[in-house]
């Protein structure tokens, strides 16, 4: 990333200074990669620093965690103050936020910026989220704004907000993707074992859905990977099927439980990848555990429509629940964030790049205040039109005992969003049954009311109180 991100800079006409504490890695990139270009190297942070015009802007792209603290301590007396440190990695934004309060002791400007479109986005166009200290958006907008990618010749590089609101963005652009991954895995598993699809019938009909609504980047992989063949026969089939991550899609879903917003389908996703981790158990157990023994005996050109609409309307969801987190985070964090720019900033570049963002930032731009996004006119029509494929392919799921977790959240969320009344009354009494917790009167929201449900002779006795 780091690397491909300097040869970008210096295609833009930038000229950067290179520096890695492995020194042989900067030797041999200069020599081979960066050969023939402007960029320069050093071989320690002092030379680096030494190398830089006022002010300096130094950009990390390490571990996050401990490796970003100790980069940032090793530069701490070697910068004055004006000068700026952006960190380019996949930080938690609370440390984001932590580190900018260190830095701006010594007046040294602090940027987080996520960056997003993995090792050719980095090279050729990546979708950068940058947020921080303001003062320091002038001197690295020329820059960002040159090496993103462009949509429409549009830059897919804004600012977010103060404090850690650009890595915040990222966590959640990530959560999204994790859920975007899980669902087509989910639609893979349907196909492949459900209507029992080899891969290049399924490479087929993937690539047909990305000539449409469900364009995107995830999917346009997908149809490639499927159909990949080496000397052995197709490659996907020799993959173990236990799934690894970063921890990005784990944060997302802290967030969420933090700031009390139900992003299910994320958080699903992320379980999923947990469960796919324990193959010795789920090895033992399918010798143990018997499920249907069915096959799929309907019409499959119908499910594959019902599953290519339920996609659609499922990744809708993602996004609904990936907007409403950030509203919620940035209501807490009193950040000015412009969801319609970040819609933008993710059409291009970035992993979960897809042409119905355009749509998202269409909704944001006609409606700044929208609450949900499935209230907008256009995905409510979306989803009105799509909901009984959702209802469809989980069915058909059941029936042949496949697990989808992804999918039978995004309709469980879909029912309960549109839901005038749910069972949470019942809730409510149980709380107040065996712990005093006290519930509202429909009518009369705002006085908080415990019950003695135990009362003699089956009399109860009610108390009220404030809110």
């Amino acid at each position: 990333m780091g690397q491909n991100l300097i040869l970008n800079m210096n295609d833009h006409g930038f000229v950067v200074c290179a520096y890695n504490r492995t020194t042989d890695k900067v030797k041999s990139f200069l020599e081979n990669e960066a050969k023939g270009t402007k960029v320069v190297g050093a071989s320690s942070l002092e030379e680096m620093v030494g190398k830089l015009k006022k002010p300096r802007i130094v950009m990390l792209l390490v571990k996050a965690g401990r490796a970003v603290d100790g980069v940032i301590n090793s530069l701490f007396d070697l910068l004055s103050p004006g000068d700026i440190i952006v960190d380019g990695g996949n930080s938690e934004y609370r440390d984001t936020e932590r580190r900018g309060k260190y830095l701006a002791c010594k007046d040294i400007l602090f940027v987080g910026c996520g960056v997003s479109g993995g090792e050719e986005g980095a090279r050729y166009g990546p979708s950068l989220m940058p947020g921080g200290d303001q003062e320091a958006w002038p001197h690295v907008k020329t820059i960002f704004q040159a090496i993103s990618a462009k949509v429409n010749g549009e830059p897919c590089c804004n600012w977010v907000g103060a404090d850690g609101a650009g890595h915040f963005v990222k966590m959640v652009h990530n959560g999204i993707e994790y859920g975007d991954m899980q669902l087509i895995c989910e639609a893979y598993h349907l196909m492949r074992d459900g209507l029992e699809l080899n891969n290049d019938e399924m490479s087929d009909i993937v690539a047909e859905w990305n000539n449409g609504e469900l364009d995107s980047f995830l999917v346009e992989i997908t149809s490639n990977i499927l159909k990949f063949k080496d000397q052995e026969g197709y490659l996907l089939d020799r993959i173990r099927d236990t799934a690894g991550q970063k921890g990005t899609g784990k944060w997302t879903g802290i967030a969420a439980l933090d700031y009390g917003v139900p992003v299910t389908l994320i958080g699903e996703s992320v379980f999923a990848r947990y469960l796919s981790a324990l193959k010795d158990e789920r090895m033992e157990a399918g010798s143990v555990l018997h499920g249907p023994n069915t096959k799929y005996e309907g019409n499959k050109k119908e499910l594959l429509e019902h599953l290519r609409k339920a996609l659609y309307a499922s990744k809708i969801i993602s996004y609904a629940q990936g907007f409403m987190l950030l509203r919620e985070a940035a209501k807490s964090n009193n950040w000015n964030l412009n969801y319609g720019s970040i819609a933008l900033m993710w059409r291009g570049g970035c992993i979960i790049r897809s042409v119905f963002l355009g749509k998202i930032k269409l909704a944001f731009d006609e409606n700044p205040n929208l609450t949900n996004l499935l209230l907008d006119d256009f995905f409510a029509n979306v989803m009105s039109n799509c909901q009984a494929s959702v209802r469809q392919v989980v069915t058909a799921a059941v029936y042949l005992g496949l697990p989808t977790p992804a999918l039978s959240s995004a309709l469980a969320f879909y029912d309960g969003f549109r839901a005038a009344r749910l069972p949470a009354n019942l809730l409510q009494a149980q709380r107040d049954y065996f712990g005093a917790h006290t519930y509202e009167i429909l009518g009369a929201e705002g006085k908080f009311v415990h019950t003695n449900w135990t009362g003699q002779g089956g009399s109860v006795s009610a108390s009220t109180y404030d809110a």
